[in-house]
């Protein structure tokens, strides 16, 4: 019997969707303002770079340890305490760092373990909404454009210890109060057990809310893992392209930082634009198919940016490599999620991916240095081309037992 069971999932709404994609936001907001961090944690206590950015990367990697120890916790009843646990020690600990600066590097570290909490749960939600792949683009385009603005904003008021830190301190208190919204694992709408009764066994608590009781098969189990392990190599190779992408660009291509900005904002635009697209086609398309397609057309674009010697060209190619990357992030999200309705497998997707984000940058200097670039960009799309197997595998998989699923159960959106 499948673990997918699509009477427990409930369908998208504004206030479940704030609290899923807020509490989301605050989790992962010290990944994309690392290089703020930085700047903030050398101000605030007179470190160098190096010591700031250990510092910064300390926090990442506790935030997705966490992220990964925890999310067994989601998958249970236990899901929005875990969120307002993890929000609230965020809260402390990047408030503490933004306002005292002897507390910057215990705070932070607090911070991260907090922000751990945040990721794990709002991925375990994911799970819950009806349609994982609009649901996936949903997410993307909700992170892409809090982040775009975040980040274009906090230069301009300043990269103080209270300005970068109070930022991340304050999305945990919007996560914190919206948290209450968060969806619950399994649910389902009250008094909506006569819709299911005859097709699989229920319980049916004093609440009158329907939870399901349904075994998890071997199969499901082992896809679930596999897909966790490849998710985790192709994002390491993604990221570290994007790691020495600023350092192989000026080398290479002749790329100016003005360049580099061009090359970073359109990759931005091409990550919304992506999450568009997947809001409208939703999963027509299936998984499987979109999903191969996507890392083996990536793997073109990442081999063919190692042999780019015009900036324009480098350019050109970064951003469509990176828009490419941006949509099969969300079919990777989207079939986790269809995988459980409990969020068994997304939540410590989005942790896992933290562990790549924090070490790409050492990862894709050593291969540079021990390839070059060319041979840097060949390895990354070998690695790309393998891993579309397994990928598209088990991205059939979620798409066959999900439609199973919804094939014998109707379900109302």
């Amino acid at each position: 019997m499948s673990t997918i069971d699509l009477t427990s999932r409930v369908p998208l709404r504004l206030p479940t969707a704030t609290a899923t994609f807020a509490i989301g936001i605050a989790g992962y907001l010290g990944v994309n303002l690392s290089p703020y961090m930085i700047t903030a944690a050398q101000s605030g206590l007179g470190m160098d770079v190096l010591a700031a950015s250990w510092l910064v990367t300390a926090t990442l990697l506790l935030t997705a340890v966490t992220g990964l120890a925890i999310a067994p916790l989601c998958a249970g009843a236990h899901r929005r305490t875990v969120a307002r646990g993890g929000l609230a020690l965020g809260l402390l600990g990047f408030g503490a760092a933004a306002v005292v600066p002897p507390l910057i590097l215990p705070g932070l570290l607090a911070g991260g373990v907090g922000a751990g909490g945040a990721v794990a749960a709002s991925g375990a939600a994911l799970a819950a909404f009806r349609n994982p792949d609009r649901v996936a683009g949903f997410n993307g385009l909700a992170n892409r454009a809090v982040i775009t603005v975040v980040l274009a904003v906090l230069p301009l008021i300043g990269l103080a210890p209270i300005d970068v830190f109070g930022a991340l301190a304050l999305f945990c208190l919007i996560g914190l109060a919206v948290s209450l919204w968060l969806p619950a694992a399994p649910v389902l709408e009250p008094h909506a057990g006569a819709a299911v009764a005859e097709a699989m066994p229920i319980e049916i608590p004093p609440t009158g809310m329907v939870r399901t009781s349904v075994p998890r098969s071997r199969t499901v189990t082992i896809a679930g893992f596999a897909l966790l392990v490849t998710f985790a190599l192709w994002a390491a190779s993604e990221d570290s392209l994007w790691a020495m992408a600023g350092v192989m660009g000026a080398e290479q291509a002749g790329l100016t930082p003005e360049g580099l900005g061009i090359a970073l904002s359109g990759a931005t635009a091409g990550g919304l634009l992506g999450s568009i697209l997947l809001m409208i086609v939703g999963d027509r398309l299936g998984r499987a198919v979109p999903l191969a397609t996507l890392l083996l057309a990536g793997a073109a674009l990442k081999f063919a940016e190692g042999f780019m010697a015009d900036q324009t060209a480098f350019i050109v190619v970064f951003i469509a490599w990176n828009t490419i990357y941006a949509i099969a992030f969300m079919y990777f999200v989207s079939t986790s999620a269809a995988l459980d309705a409990d969020g068994r497998w997304s939540g410590p997707l989005l942790a896992v991916y933290l562990v790549g984000s924090a070490l790409t940058p050492v990862i894709g200097a050593a291969l540079v240095g021990a390839l070059g670039y060319q041979g840097f960009t060949t390895a990354l799309s070998i690695a790309s081309v393998v891993l579309a197997v397994p990928a598209g595998a088990i991205a059939l998989l979620s798409t066959r037992l999900e439609r199973a699923a919804r094939t014998a159960i109707p379900e109302t959106v």
